[in-house]
């Protein structure tokens, strides 16, 4: 462990798993207290135990994104149990597909609710924490390469998305003009190894009975011919929360391969 985040503050959103689960356990190798939050409880405390096994320091708790009041009272627990918050990254998200003529209003709702609002919430209820120590801080939104160009079957998706990203750089430049310290990015990750392509998959696949093939899906999409995983991810959401990106901000962090390379 080589404390690039030693003593910081970190929460996590939708850590039980995958991407979120990356950062969490890189943030925490790191030195940084991770709190993990989801509505996957059991997996969720499966991740803090990990990260207490291995001597970091987490604490789980059960997390509804698309709910003000539960933001307003997960961060009053990390108020009151360890008095700061140095970084924000806003991971949960979920990826429903199909045809634009055929998706349900309640799930172009529910997708909005989770990767957009989610966001906005942790925004809003985060700031105030992070300025209150005087020390600045690092929010990351995780956003996608589908909130950079369109996708057949994806829209959805691609609006919540490409929303995070312009979301994203509205914040960044509000808490610049404010010279609060705190900096505010997006991620975008390619064709990384998550549960979430079990969704995707079947969109961007219809009549398919399983999630695509990552490797030869990469393979034949990814310049550099090979998939990615949740720690390339948390990698660099790692870097954003260190003091070596103290002069980035409003910017996006694209992580794939070269897919969107043009």
């Amino acid at each position: 462990m080589s404390g690039r985040v030693e003593g910081k503050v970190a929460l996590v959103t939708g850590g039980a798993s995958g991407i979120g689960r990356g950062c969490a356990e890189k943030l925490a190798a790191e030195g940084a207290v991770v709190v993990v939050t989801d509505i996957q409880d059991h997996l969720g405390a499966e991740v803090v135990a990990g990260i207490k096994a291995a001597g970091g320091k987490a604490e789980y708790l059960h997390h509804n994104v698309t709910d003000e009041a539960e933001w307003v009272s997960v961060i009053a627990a990390i108020k009151a149990g360890h008095g700061r918050l140095d970084f924000l990254v806003n991971n949960a998200g979920i990826g429903i597909g199909g045809s634009v003529l055929e998706m349900a209003l309640a799930d172009w709702q529910r997708q909005i609710a989770i990767n957009l609002d989610g966001v906005f919430l942790g925004v809003k209820h985060s700031i105030p924490l992070m300025r209150a120590s005087g020390e600045g801080g690092s929010i990351v939104n995780m956003s996608s390469v589908a909130g950079l160009k369109g996708s057949a079957n994806m829209a959805g998706y691609c609006a919540t998305k490409g929303g995070v990203r312009l979301f994203t750089k509205s914040v960044a430049m509000e808490c610049a003009n404010a010279r609060d310290g705190i900096r505010v990015n997006s991620v975008h990750p390619g064709i990384i190894e998550t549960p979430i392509w079990i969704t995707v998959g079947a969109a961007t696949n219809p009549g398919a009975n399983a999630p695509p093939d990552l490797d030869a899906l990469s393979a034949m999409a990814v310049p550099m011919g090979v998939k990615g995983y949740p720690e390339d991810i948390a990698n660099g959401v790692l870097w954003l929360c260190s003091s070596e990106s103290r002069y980035v901000t409003g910017q996006e962090l694209v992580i794939d391969g070269g897919l969107t390379v043009r």
